[in-house]
This record gives C-alpha cells, structure tokens and sequence, in this order.
C-alpha cells in the first residue's frame, strides 16, 4: 500500500490533482498528517523545537484541540481514501503519519518544566505560518484568481517551499545573528535621551512610529539592493521565481535575509 517510489514521484511533479482519485483529499490528509507529526515532537521536545517569544502566548489547551482536529481530519480522510481504493499510496503514508503521532502521545502529550535558553529551531514557527499560510491564501488566492489556471502545485514550488521550511526553522539563528550583529554595529548610535523620548509616547504613536521607520529602512534597504550590483546578486535569488503566489515570497538568500532584518532592527 505504501509506495515511496510513487511519493517521491508525487512530490517531484507540478500541475494541477486530478479530481475523483483521492488526490486533493489524499494530498490534504498527507500535509495535516505531516504537521501532526511534527506537532508532537514539538510538544516533547519544546526547550528545543519551540520558539521562545511565541512559547509565552500559547494557550496550550488551544494547540491541544488544533492538533487533535487535525488528526481526527488527516486520518479520516486518509481512511475513506484507502478504503474506497483512491490513492492508496498517498493516504496511507498519511495515515501512518497519523498513527505514529497517537503513538507518540498525539495532543495528550505532557508539557513539563524545561530550561528556557537552549538552542532551537523554529518548528513550531514552520507549523503554524504553514497551516495559516495554506487555509488562508491558497482559498483567496483561487477566490481572485489573475492567473486562473496555474495549479496550486506550480512549477518550481518545490524550490520555494525549501526556502519556506529553511528560512522558519533557522528562526533561532536569524534572530540571535541579527541581535549580534545589531548590537556590534549600531550599538554606538544608543542614544538614552531619544530612548526616554520614544519611551514617553502613548503605545499607539510608539507603535506608528516603529513601523513608519521600519518601513523606510525596509524601502531603502530593498532600494539598494536593486542598485547596488554585490547586493544585486543576493536579491537575484528573490526575482528568480517563474510563477507568483503566496508561497514565492519565501523564496530568498540568506545573507539577504540576515541584512535585512539587521538593518530593519537597528534603529528599533
């Protein structure tokens, strides 16, 4: 039932799932199985697979029932499908994803005291925007189609979601590089008085006034890297895309990355 040969297959092509084989539904089952896997390595292991800034708004109860629907869905349908002998191959992978995720414990998974400065990486950052991600622009973007008939499986979308997946899970990295590197070249520009300024604002002009220059830097950032030839070729890689949709904004270098947001942060 199981057939690496033809996942592989699968994952490798682009074009639009054939309708009334199990593949839409299959592919569905397969994504949420694969997220659910994930999802509990992520409830064992949080003091490494979890980011800290977002550990502290979880309502735990709320990413128990997430993944428990999740399961109860993948595993539903992965089970209709191999039942009615559509796509055996594709929603059987998807059901023994799910089966091992209720091995592991499934959303009843306990969360005990761990240590809170380890090193991570951010799965559970890669899990949430992905899930997000998918329900919400994959339906708006079919709703108010420019392109009507370019499938949700593109050409090239396997490059973007790489980048997708390595540019969330070395979320840990980015933010400790561009802290670093933020403090070791601008740390000179500290100016207490400014700081007490900004400090007195209510919150909302605090705010207004973060993204006002966040966004300037963002827009002279990208600027230079248009017209600057070194930079130039770092940006190379975000342009190299053939075919738009929400996914190919992932699509970008990592010392891109690192500047961008050293140079976003610098003055916040």
């Amino acid at each position: 039932m199981l057939d690496i040969d033809k996942l592989n297959e699968f994952t490798e092509s682009h074009g639009e799932l054939r309708r009334g084989r199990g593949l839409v539904t299959g592919t569905i089952a397969l994504t949420l199985a694969i997220l659910c896997f994930l999802g509990v390595l992520a409830f064992h292991f949080p003091q490494y697979l979890t980011t800290p800034e977002l550990r502290k708004s979880y309502n735990v109860d709320v990413m128990r029932f997430i993944l428990l629907a999740a399961m109860v869905i993948s595993g539903g349908m992965s089970l209709v499908n191999i039942i009615f002998n559509r796509s055996r191959w594709l929603s059987s992978a998807a059901f023994l994803l799910v089966a091992a995720s209720a091995l592991l414990g499934g959303h009843k998974v306990p969360v005990h005291d761990f240590a809170d400065h380890t090193p991570y990486i951010g799965l559970d950052w890669f899990i949430l925007d992905l899930l997000g991600s998918s329900l919400i622009f994959i339906f708006i973007e079919k709703l108010f189609a420019l392109r009507k008939d370019q499938p949700v499986f593109r050409e090239e979308w396997q490059t973007d979601f790489h980048h997708f997946v390595v540019n969330h899970m070395i979320v840990g990295f980015v933010l400790l590089a561009t802290n670093l590197l933020v403090h070791k070249l601008f740390g000179w520009a500290a100016n207490d008085g400014i700081r007490g300024w900004i400090g007195n604002l209510p919150f909302w002009a605090g705010i207004l006034l973060i993204i006002l220059v966040a966004d300037l830097v963002q827009y002279w950032t990208h600027r230079a890297y248009h017209e600057v030839p070194v930079l130039w070729r770092l940006h190379a890689v975000h342009h190299s895309v053939k075919a738009m949709d929400w996914m190919a904004g992932s699509r970008q270098h990592i010392l891109e990355l690192l500047i961008t947001r050293t140079l976003v942060l610098a003055p916040i």
